[in-house]
């Protein structure tokens, strides 16, 4: 929400990352990669195409900038009162369009004084209808307040013991994300996590989960502990494709799911000159890596 508001804080002009960074993520350090998996992150809740984008676009080399248009939020106050007098007529008012008797037989009552009588009844027991329906839809929604935070409270307890039960030497990897321009490397990023789980699987003593397990989750904004509930493991490896010119970078990152902690992350770069053996690389770097993390924190 902050990276969405600074954006449409100036719409049609080029924000650059460091801007982003110091005003989005102003009391937090962090680097790039944060402002690239946000954006991504946004599109996809925008169902925004970054090839043909309607929200925001990649200026290469220079930032990002909101292409929708962007004006202030306006309350009618003339639409407000024509809403209300719509809805809460004036029910004990007399109709304007029958004028008062100009003169009564005597000992009878004048017909519009016992018509307004009948109205201002009927808007009595409106009144006290409705007061009546407000007030118990009002301990309704207190009373699924308090249920739902109860419920709440409950199953996070519950899902942080559901974590923390599961076997440590156990790392679920998800499909690795597409930062490129035009997201053109989404192959090459499927074709790294498939590769960091085959890797991984072989580690002695080491639970991992399937592609199609894994892969399940691509696309979806879904907390990491539940994730990791999901697929009963301990640990998530995650990361990012990024690219510049001929060269390619691989952002990876192991995750504690019991406490949402990264306990490990690195940055690889190489020549986009062979992508099978940059794939094999990678994967053999962060295979040793991940040897000695889960291995100290299966200890702790």
């Amino acid at each position: 929400m902050r990276l969405l508001l600074c954006l449409a804080e100036h719409p049609g002009e080029v924000v650059s990352i460091d801007d982003l960074l110091n005003q989005v993520w102003a009391d937090v350090t962090v680097s790039q990669d944060s402002v690239y998996q946000a954006v991504a992150s946004l599109r996809r809740l925008l169902g925004d195409d970054p090839k043909q984008p309607t929200y925001i676009a990649t200026v290469p080399r220079l930032g990002y900038r909101m292409v929708a248009k962007v004006r202030p939020w306006e309350d009618s106050g003339e639409d407000s009162s024509r809403s209300k007098t719509d809805v809460s007529p004036d029910l004990g008012a007399q109709p304007s369009a029958q004028p008062p008797a100009s003169s009564t037989t005597e000992g009878k009552i004048p017909t519009s004084r016992v018509n307004g009588g009948r109205e201002m009844g009927h808007a009595a027991r409106f009144r006290t209808e409705f007061k009546w329906i407000a007030g118990v839809v009002l301990c309704l929604a207190i009373a699924a307040f308090f249920l739902f935070r109860s419920r709440f409270a409950d199953n996070g307890h519950a899902s942080s013991v559901a974590v923390a039960a599961q076997p440590q030497k156990s790392v679920a990897v998800l499909p690795f994300l597409d930062l490129t321009e035009g997201m053109k490397e989404e192959e090459f990023a499927d074709g790294m996590t498939e590769e960091l789980i085959d890797r991984i699987s072989k580690i002695p003593g080491t639970r991992v989960p399937p592609p199609t397990s894994s892969f399940y989750f691509k696309g979806k904004q879904v907390p990491v502990a539940e994730i990791a509930k999901s697929l009963r493991v301990a640990y998530v490896l995650d990361g990012s494709v990024r690219k510049s010119g001929n060269r390619l970078r691989v952002a990876a990152r192991l995750i504690r799911a019991e406490n949402g902690y990264v306990v490990w992350s690195e940055d690889y770069d190489r020549p986009l000159n062979d992508i099978l053996m940059v794939q094999d690389d990678i994967a053999g770097e962060v295979t040793k890596a991940l040897k000695a993390s889960i291995g100290s924190g299966a200890e702790h």
